[in-house]
């Protein structure tokens, strides 16, 4: 596939997405570009803001299995991996699978089960595959989790350890529509006469695999490769911050950067890719210092500044 095609399907499939989500390009835009660069995704914003509404579109529209698992203090690890049960016809015992193995994996509110269950996710999240009582089952590709959070409501939750918050690729944020956009979604719904929504999809699996193999193709300049690094070690040694970004950080830099270019019909990647991506790429890596807690400082707001202060290399 040619970056051009990608550039025409993702255009497409966003198109498609929008019929539902209303005046939320930017992030719809970083959705798939996390999906096109192998990784996955964390939503953490405020009820009613169409977060869980934005997975099942990108299901419909990519062609891709979806399952939705609830998270709660009581879910179990096998709850979501699933477990070996005994047939008694057969005389023996067969794994059923979990929810995991589907393409897409919506993993609602996140926080609230408990960190035991969390870390199910980790090694299907980092290496495509889940091991249950020592025999490993590959997951089906692509493979990807888009998980949400509440950042109200603490009581009763169990924050991400930092480890799996690493883990994903990006974090973003709707935010509330503007009025009109608002209006917009009353006049849509009270056209379809129902609360139910359906999507055409535009792509099926294989082509999405194709599109992720075809932005591992675009060209990035040895110079930006160095302005992603300075970047994240940047971060390393920011005052008002207690850890900077690993290695991860730039990889997650690069991985969006480039999937960025392809969407816009880019063999190649530029410095404006990199800015655009830099806050939900590298954001959610950083821990803020402890004397930093109670002031009005926020790691978006560090790595805007580290945005506006290393020097822009010129690329041809």
């Amino acid at each position: 596939m040619t970056i051009r095609e990608v550039a025409e399907r993702g255009e497409a499939i966003l198109t498609q997405v929008e019929k539902v989500i209303v005046g939320k390009r930017e992030p719809l835009t970083l959705m798939l570009g996390a999906i096109l660069a192998g990784g996955h995704i964390l939503i953490e914003d405020f009820p009613g803001l169409a977060k869980t509404l934005a997975a099942r579109c990108f299901s419909w529209t990519l062609g891709l299995s979806f399952r939705r698992i609830q998270f709660t203090p009581d879910l179990l690890p096998a709850d979501i991996v699933g477990t070996h049960v005994f047939l008694r016809e057969e005389g023996r015992f067969a794994f059923r699978p979990g929810p995991i193995f589907a393409q897409l994996l919506l993993a609602d509110e996140i926080n609230r089960a408990t960190p035991k269950t969390q870390s199910a996710l980790l090694e299907a999240m980092q290496e495509g595959q889940a091991t249950v009582e020592g025999e490993t089952h590959p997951l089906p590709q692509p493979f990807v989790v888009m998980a949400t959070q509440n950042p109200i409501e603490y009581e009763g939750t169990f924050p991400l350890p930092e480890a799996q918050v690493d883990r994903f690729l990006v974090r973003l944020k709707f935010g509330y529509p503007k009025p009109e956009e608002e209006v917009e979604i009353l006049i849509r719904r009270i056209a379809r006469k129902s609360e139910d929504v359906s999507l055409e999809p535009v792509v099926k699996a294989e082509e999405i695999m194709a599109m992720r193999q075809a932005v591992e193709e675009v060209y990035v300049d040895p110079d930006l490769l160095r302005y992603m690094v300075d970047l994240v070690a940047r971060t390393r040694r920011h005052p008002s911050l207690a850890v900077g970004a690993s290695p991860r950080g730039s990889l997650a830099l690069l991985k969006m950067a480039r999937a960025r270019a392809a969407l816009a019909g880019r063999d190649y990647v530029i410095p404006d890719d990199v800015k655009s991506v830099a806050i939900p790429a590298l954001a959610h890596r950083l821990i803020l210092s402890p004397e930093l807690w109670t002031r009005e400082i926020r790691a978006e707001d560090v790595v805007n500044e580290l945005v506006s202060q290393v020097p822009v290399p010129k690329v041809a």
